[in-house]
């Protein structure tokens, strides 16, 4: 596996419950600021098999970027479930609920 794709599961991985990150933000921790399409590439084939927690993943305006109902009605049903307030319009506010890592603590 390439370094990015290793460094974004292990961002992913460490986001903990109750907060989002934005796949912008993923991207440019991971080593690729324009990378983030790769990271949505790197959530829809991995989630699985690395027990990612993609429903803490949203766009860069704090929304959720599923357009299927049923993909979006998960990702608010997981969010809230941890206590992210999201609105009935799939919004997220980023200043109360975005991670920012301790980039340390990421580069192990």
């Amino acid at each position: 596996m390439k370094p990015f794709t290793l460094n974004v599961i292990a961002i992913i991985k460490s986001i903990p419950e109750g907060y989002v990150m934005t796949y912008g933000q993923i991207a440019e921790l991971a080593g690729s600021p324009r990378g983030a399409r790769q990271v949505v590439r790197i959530l829809h084939s991995q989630s699985r098999v690395h027990q990612l927690p993609w429903y803490r993943v949203v766009n860069a305006k704090g929304e959720i970027a599923f357009n299927n109902e049923e993909s979006r009605f998960l990702q608010m049903f997981h969010l809230n479930s941890e206590g992210v307030a999201v609105s009935d319009e799939g919004r997220i506010d980023l200043e109360q609920y975005r991670y920012m890592p301790d980039l340390e603590g990421l580069q192990e």
